[in-house]
């Protein structure tokens, strides 16, 4: 390195994700909670049936593993990887794609490989944003050098991190943007819509085996993981928002780590900023390059994280249906430039205050959440209605001539019935289930 690298250089490697509208994909993650179907509890790492076996039996083809300290903890191909999450949460990280169409054949393909290795290990994967019984000590870790350094961190900051990481599980969509400009609008309205797509996908009713005073358990515990990472940056509520104002919320974030060597050196509570200055403790005197930044980047988490790209994280994972709902969601909203008109109207007066209040209140109430003078549930509609008419301007069809807004069928459903996920299976719990809580796990299984 010839000298060290500053803010403006930390910002710079942002806008190299600008593409021009011809050049925009969308990409999907979702996450599985595994259980073993005979005792409905979680997967261990190793051993005959366990997410080890997984990893090994989808390798082959195309798939590579990927090994940390001679152990599978991941698979790659290409631009799309299969990751575990902190319990053994099974994560699929799609390619970015063209059209909503190549999302579903991708999850789908990966869901059937998938239903074929569970059969033979005897296991099944929850579609739902919590785990739904077991408490964290009955959970394993995954031997993940990061995920130590996590652990040991997150207890000190809020009392949400270990269930956010043993015990959640959400469904994501990345996004292309053009400009800087287009990046600051695109983050405006997605974070000030995050709320209402929290409330919408709401699907971890339970705890412990019983109802929680939460729609969206999962969504709670993003209230108290670590208010200097997580949440709504003021900084894209205010007047010339852009790559230099994320970059200086993030260099003041707290880190977690610096890789050298293949190993994870124990950052954790340090600020990014100072480590530029050379000021790092555990490093004194060294600068970081620009993939400490990118590994830094990575461990932040707003409701919208922005990378090259921008990451939408409100969503509780839930059924087959609503993993396609969510990226078909997101597109129709902000791939449409009428759509993205609407969309911003929608949302133009909204403040940062404003929004946090939603943020704080949506997992409890979902669209029964109070706002201004009404509720969520008809901004949800209006917003479902703004994604669909978007997705039908675009009109990408399938084979058999449908666009992508049939994608968003379970969100229609939804606002139409006022019913989230977690209203039905509440619904069912306390009515033909009797309280059985084994029941969920049949219903939210992944086909």
């Amino acid at each position: 390195m010839n000298r060290p690298l500053t803010s403006s250089d930390f910002a710079a490697w942002f806008a190299v994700g600008c593409k021009p509208r011809n050049e925009w994909r969308i990409g999907t993650e979702h996450e599985k909670i595994g259980f073993c179907m005979d005792t409905f509890r979680p997967i261990p790492y190793d051993g005959e049936r366990s997410i080890r076996a997984v990893l090994e039996r989808l390798a082959g083809g195309e798939w590579e593993i990927v090994n940390e300290n001679g152990q599978p903890i991941a698979l790659k191909n290409g631009m799309a990887s299969v990751t575990l999450e902190p319990g053994g949460q099974l994560e699929l990280s799609g390619a970015p794609l063209d059209s909503i169409h190549a999302t579903c054949l991708e999850t789908t393909g990966h869901l059937k490989a998938l239903k074929t290795i569970s059969a033979e290990l005897r296991i099944g994967f929850l579609g739902m944003g919590f785990q739904p019984r077991w408490g964290r000590d009955d959970i394993p870790w995954m031997p993940k050098e990061r995920y130590a350094v996590m652990r040991r961190y997150m207890p000190r900051v809020g009392n949400g991190g270990l269930d956010m990481m043993l015990r959640t599980a959400t469904v994501q969509a990345n996004l292309d943007f053009s400009s800087e400009a287009d990046m600051a609008r695109k983050m405006r309205i997605s974070l000030c819509l995050q709320p209402l797509v929290t409330a919408l996908f709401a699907a971890s009713p339970f705890e412990a085996g019983k109802p929680t005073d939460y729609l969206s358990r999962r969504g709670a515990c993003w209230l108290d993981t670590d208010p200097a990472r997580t949440g709504i940056p003021a900084c894209a509520f205010e007047d010339g928002f852009g790559f230099q104002a994320y970059t200086e919320w993030a260099l003041d974030a707290p880190m977690y780590f610096v890789v050298r060597d293949g190993h994870y050196i124990d950052c954790a509570g340090n600020s990014f900023r100072d480590f530029m200055h050379g000021r790092l403790p555990q490093m004194a005197g060294q600068y970081p390059t620009m993939d400490d930044w990118e590994l830094h980047i990575s461990t932040l988490f707003p409701d919208v994280r922005l990378k090259q790209y921008l990451e939408m994280r409100g969503a509780d994972a839930g059924p087959w249906p609503w993993i396609c709902a969510l990226p078909a969601l997101w597109k129709g909203l902000l791939y449409d430039a009428e759509a993205e008109q609407a969309a911003w109207d929608m949302i133009r007066d909204w403040t940062h205050a404003e929004v946090t209040a939603l943020r704080q209140a949506v997992p409890a109430t979902a669209m029964r959440t109070p706002f201004r003078d009404g509720d969520l549930l008809p901004l949800c509609e209006q917003m479902v209605d703004i994604s669909r008419a978007g997705l039908e301007r675009l009109n990408i069809c399938n084979d058999a001539g449908e666009n992508e807004a049939r994608f968003l069928t379970p969100l229609m459903y939804a606002v139409v019935s006022g019913q989230t996920q977690a209203d039905r299976w509440l619904a069912a719990w306390h009515n033909e289930w009797h309280g059985d809580i084994s029941r969920v796990f049949a219903d939210a299984m992944h086909p």
